[in-house]
C-alpha cells in the first residue's frame, strides 16, 4: 500500500513539474514573440514613413533612403490600400487567384482582416490637418514570429515524446526485473521446501507402518502432500507450464472441498456451474492456486463475519468465465486499478504477490483474462476470469 502510494506521489510531482517547465516555457516564448513583434512594429512605421516619402516627393528629392527602407523589408507580409480599401501595392504576399482581379480581391480581404485585427498603420497624404486622404499599411507577422510561436508547442510535445518513451522503458526494465526476482524467489522457495517435505513423507511412512490404525496420519499425508503440491506449483514459475484437457468442474470442486475444510463454519462456498461437463486446456495445479488465492483474499475481506463466496461457471461460444464474488468489505475504487501491482496490499502483513502472481498464470499461462468486474464497499467484490475455448 505505501509502496504505490510512493508511486502514486512521485507520479504527481513529475506532472507538476512537467507542467511548471511547459509554463515557464510558454511564458519565455510569448515574451520573446512580443519584443519581436514590437520590433517589427517600428520597422512598419519606419516602413510607411518611407511610404510617405515617396508619395509625397518630387523631382528634386533624393529617394535613395527612401527606396533602400522600401526594398529591405524581405520578411514582413505588407499589403498597402487607399480610403476606399483598394489594394494599391503589397509585398511579401502570395496571392491566390485564377485572374488578376481574383488576386487583387485576395489581397483586399486579407488586408482588411489584418487591419481589423489591429495590424496596420494610416499614411496622411497631403495637409495632415485636413486629413481627408490617406493610404492604410496593413501587415502581418513575419515567417519568424509565427515559427516562433508554435516553437514552444513544437518542442513540449518533443519532449513529452521523450518523456513517455522513457517511462514506457523504465516500467519494461522494472517488470523484467520484477519477473526475475519472482522467478528466482519462487525457485528458491521450491528448492528449500524439498528437503523438509521429502523428511515429512518419509517420517508419515514410518508412522503408518508403526500406528496403522490412527486416523491423523491419513490427515497427516493429506497436508503433507499439500505442500509437495505447493512446492511444484513455485518450481512451475518461471518455465511455461504444459497444458492439457481438464474438466473445470472437478478443478472448482477441489478448491471448493478444500477451502471447506480450512475455513470457518461462518463461510459458506457455493459452487455454481452448469449440468454439462467443461473441458479446458489448462494447468490444474496453477490454476486451482488462483483460485485459491481468490477465495483466501475473499475469506481475509469477511474478517471472521459470517459471509458466502459463490464460485459461478458461465459458459460462450468461444470462452468459459469462472466468477469468485464474496460478501466482504469490498475494495475501494481507487484501489481496484492497484490490486494487481506488485507489492499491493491492504492487509497489516503480506507481501502483495498473491494476486499479480494469479494474473501472471491467468494472462501469460492460459492467455486469459482476470480483472475487478465490481466491488462495494460494505457488500462485497466479484473478480472475473475468462478463458478461451480450444
Amino acid at each position: 500500500m505505501q509502496w504505490t502510494d510512493q508511486i502514486r506521489k512521485t507520479k504527481i510531482l513529475l506532472v507538476l513539474a512537467g507542467i511548471l517547465i511547459a509554463v515557464l516555457s510558454l511564458g519565455v516564448s510569448h515574451f520573446l514573440v512580443k519584443d519581436l513583434e514590437n520590433e517589427e512594429k517600428h520597422k512598419m512605421e519606419l516602413w510607411a514613413s518611407a511610404m510617405r516619402s515617396l508619395n509625397e516627393a518630387d523631382e528634386n528629392t533624393n529617394l535613395d533612403l527612401v527606396l533602400h527602407v522600401l526594398n529591405d523589408n524581405n520578411t514582413i507580409p505588407v499589403i498597402v490600400m487607399d480610403s476606399q480599401n483598394h489594394v494599391q501595392s503589397f509585398r511579401n504576399v502570395s496571392l491566390r487567384g485564377k485572374t488578376n482581379q481574383d488576386s487583387l480581391n485576395y489581397a483586399q480581404q486579407l488586408g482588411m482582416y489584418w487591419n481589423k485585427s489591429g495590424h496596420s498603420l494610416k499614411i496622411y497624404l497631403e495637409d495632415d490637418t485636413v486629413k481627408s486622404d490617406y493610404m492604410i499599411v496593413c501587415y502581418d507577422d513575419s515567417i519568424m514570429i509565427k515559427r516562433l510561436s508554435l516553437y514552444p508547442f513544437v518542442q513540449l510535445a518533443v519532449v513529452l515524446l521523450f518523456i513517455l518513451i522513457g517511462v514506457f522503458a523504465l516500467l519494461a526494465l522494472k517488470r523484467a526485473e520484477q519477473n526475475r526476482v519472482w522467478v528466482g524467489l519462487s525457485k528458491e522457495t521450491a528448492h528449500q521446501l524439498g528437503t523438509p517435505i521429502s523428511s515429512l513423507m518419509a517420517w508419515v511412512e514410518i508412522l503408518k507402518e508403526s500406528y496403522p490404525e490412527d486416523k491423523l496420519i491419513p490427515e497427516m499425508d493429506k497436508d503433507v502432500a499439500r505442500l509437495q503440491l505447493i512446492a511444484d506449483r513455485f518450481s512451475k514459475i518461471g518455465s511455461l507450464p504444459e497444458l492439457s484437457p481438464v474438466s473445470l468442474h472437478d478443478v472448482l470442486s477441489h478448491v471448493v472441498d478444500y477451502m471447506d475444510r480450512r475455513t470457518s463454519r461462518s463461510v459458506k462456498m457455493v459452487l455454481d456451474y452448469p449440468k454439462q461437463n467443461i473441458i479446458i486446456q489448462m494447468n490444474s495445479q496453477l490454476f486451482e492456486w488462483v483460485i485459491e488465492n481468490l477465495c483466501k483474499n475473499a475469506v481475509d475481506a469477511m474478517g471472521g463475519e459470517k459471509g458466502q463466496i459463490t464460485l459461478r461457471i458461465e459458459e460462450m461460444t468461444d470462452k468459459v468465465a469462472i466468477e469468485v464474488t464474496d460478501t466482504g468489505k469490498g475494495i475501494r475504487k481507487k484501489d481496484i486499478e492497484n490490486v494487481f501491482r506488485p507489492g499491493f496490499t491492504t492487509k497489516s502483513r503480506g507481501w502483495g504477490l498473491g494476486l499479480s502472481l494469479a494474473k501472471r498464470i491467468i494472462e501469460e499461462y492460459h492467455k486469459g483474462r482476470i480483472w475487478v468486474k465490481n466491488s462495494e464497499l460494505g457488500k462485497g467484490t466479484t473478480f472475473r476470469i475468462e478463458l478461451k475455448k480450444d
